[in-house]
């Protein structure tokens, strides 16, 4: 069954906005939250009382109010985790570039979209597209979507083509033709690699591998090259191993242990 449209569930949007009031300073008192939030104070209050029972917000005093405890921290390992990946990929993917000359991206999914966490694009010779950090690509369309999709769990695809699906436009007539699309996935699992599958006349296509982290996909490297400069069969044929070797030495570097986020204190500091 498709997915609504996502819409908000209210007691859940005033919880983080009294959240993300709390954490733009060292503590707030209900009317200065009142203020920040537009939220009644009998509202806020309620609020409060539940994220000090989780552990999220300690009561200071009576004068200064409330603020965020340490733990608001494990919130955010999850993007804490993608900037250790692009940290640990950084200088494979440059040396990649100098060697090669093609550009490299390494992206992630978010949503309905690939979203670029870094890319060597300014550093190479041989680029031709101003790619920034803002732009977002469709899964579907996107080499490093379908690689994501391909290797990624079966519950995690599942949820993201519901979405796209739900959402509509691109994509959507692609996964409402299932078969097709199993095929392909299947077929990318299978040679280890994905190519762009753009519905608009592209004159770029990418070459992109996972980044595997056990059963879960940490990230995608694509390397973008012009039609034009070689196809598909010649493409893999020279870079597919050296995008490989970056995955799994990425892949490496981020499960050790000294990769992962330190333990979460649950004591308030002073």
């Amino acid at each position: 069954m498709p997915l609504a449209s996502p819409r908000p569930i209210e007691p859940v949007r005033r919880t983080f906005a009294v959240l993300e009031a709390l954490n733009r300073r060292r503590a707030g008192t209900l009317s200065a939250l009142v203020d920040a939030t537009g939220l009644p104070k009998p509202t806020i209050a309620r609020l409060l009382e539940t994220l000090i029972a989780l552990g999220y917000v300690s009561h200071v005093s009576r004068a200064r109010g409330y603020r965020v405890t340490d733990r608001v921290v494990l919130l955010s390992a999850g993007a804490r985790f993608v900037h250790r990946v692009v940290d640990v990929a950084t200088p494979h993917m440059r040396r990649f570039t100098r060697e090669s000359g093609w550009p490299l991206y390494l992206g992630t999914v978010s949503g309905t979209t690939v979203a670029i966490r870094y890319t060597t694009s300014p550093e190479s010779p041989l680029s031709f597209e101003p790619t920034g950090y803002a732009d977002r690509f469709p899964v579907l369309e996107s080499a490093l979507g379908r690689a994501w999709l391909a290797f990624c769990p079966e519950d995690e695809r599942r949820a993201i083509l519901r979405e796209i699906e739900a959402k509509g436009g691109t994509g959507r007539e692609a996964v409402r033709q299932g078969g097709a699309l199993r095929a392909a996935l299947a077929e990318i699992r299978a040679q280890g690699f994905a190519f762009t599958r753009s519905t608009r006349q592209d004159r770029l296509n990418g070459l992109a591998v996972p980044i595997m982290g056990g059963d879960h996909v940490l990230g995608c490297l694509s390397m973008r090259f012009p039609k034009s400069a070689m196809s598909e069969a010649e493409a893999a044929q020279r870079y597919l191993a050296p995008l490989g070797a970056i995955a799994r030495r990425v892949a490496e570097a981020t499960s050790a242990p000294e990769a992962l986020p330190p333990p979460v204190s649950r004591r308030s500091s002073a």
